[in-house]
């Protein structure tokens, strides 16, 4: 966010504690049932006890969450709690709190802990941290993060940079990026091996085959050595080096680690990460394409193909 130039709306044009009850009421008619308070930061509200107490009445509203800075809760927590507040995400992006203040640019790794810490002495739990891991800024940190689940019963999330728009913003998603599988090799070669909770996600384990018109949706993981033919990979989704993956649909948010086969498939709204070297690919459209790749299409691939590209990558793109 800018330090300067930012414009807000006039306070008669946000929403008041009685209007977001009437739109709680109406999502919940149609058959919503947990919601989430955002930003913004939404501690600056002055009236935000009295927007969780009226969100927290509305008949049929099952869950009631708060996304935060943290730095305004060793005062709030006990009060927001009590308005009916179930519990709260934090974004943390290191334990180290010089790596906190610059990357902030204001408030302390202190006090954003004792925010934390003060909500869930007051029952705002399970705490869950967001990390959004950044090369040159963070990514050493998420070892002692990942740690803290295990002295804690809190849950850390790692976020990957997204190329969200075009220009510099996207150029700089890509030099920044750090894929979630580097995460992940990172933490296990300090703590050990990670494992899934079985039948949260889809997970295709090596050596295993999936047969064609199958469909993988949402959360899929498929590890090294696996093979999938002639299906679907409906992200987000993780493929893991040493897989093939043939004659099938791939994205979208699919990260595609490198030394993966994939030949005669579409690639689209995914990720190809760096050193990663793919040919017979039928299409790819909307991707990130990292450092050192390559792509190597087998057929005509569109002009209009809105790909962001890492230093040094290369596509064989058809006129």
């Amino acid at each position: 966010m800018p330090l300067e130039g930012l414009r807000f709306l006039p306070k008669d044009e946000l929403l008041t504690p009685a209007e977001f009850e009437t739109v709680a009421r109406a999502a919940v008619s149609v058959g919503f049932r947990k919601f989430r308070l955002t930003g913004g930061e939404p501690t600056l509200r002055l009236d935000l006890i009295e927007i969780v107490e009226r969100l927290a009445r509305v008949p049929g509203v099952h869950g009631l969450a708060l996304t935060t800075n943290a730095l305004l809760l060793t005062e709030l927590a006990p009060a927001l709690k009590r308005a009916g507040l179930n519990r709260i995400n934090v974004h943390l992006d290191s334990l180290d709190a010089g790596t906190v203040e610059r990357q902030m640019r204001w408030g302390s790794f202190e006090k954003i802990w004792r925010g934390i810490v003060a909500a869930e002495e007051a029952g705002l739990t399970p705490i869950k941290l967001n990390s959004v891991v950044t090369a040159g800024f963070n990514e050493s940190d998420v070892v002692e993060l990942a740690r803290l689940t295990l002295e804690r019963d809190w849950h850390v999330r790692f976020i990957e940079l997204m190329p969200l728009g075009g220009g510099e913003c996207a150029t700089l998603s890509v030099k920044r990026y750090v894929s979630n599988i580097e995460t992940r090799r990172r933490i296990e070669t300090a703590l050990g091996p990670l494992f899934e909770f079985e039948g949260k996600r889809p997970v295709v384990h090596p050596d295993a085959f999936v047969a064609a018109t199958a469909t993988l949706v949402g959360d899929v993981v498929v590890e090294a050595g696996a093979t999938v033919t002639g299906s679907r990979i409906v992200g987000p989704a993780v493929i893991g080096a040493g897989s093939t993956i043939t004659g099938s649909y791939i994205g979208p948010f699919t990260a595609i680690d490198a030394d993966c086969l994939v030949d005669g498939s579409e690639i689209e709204y995914s990720i190809v990460l760096s050193h990663a070297s793919i040919s017979g690919v039928r299409r790819i459209d909307a991707s990130l394409i990292g450092h050192y790749a390559e792509v190597t299409p087998a057929s005509r691939v569109p002009r209009a193909h809105r790909l962001v590209l890492g230093d040094h990558s290369k596509v064989q793109i058809s006129s």
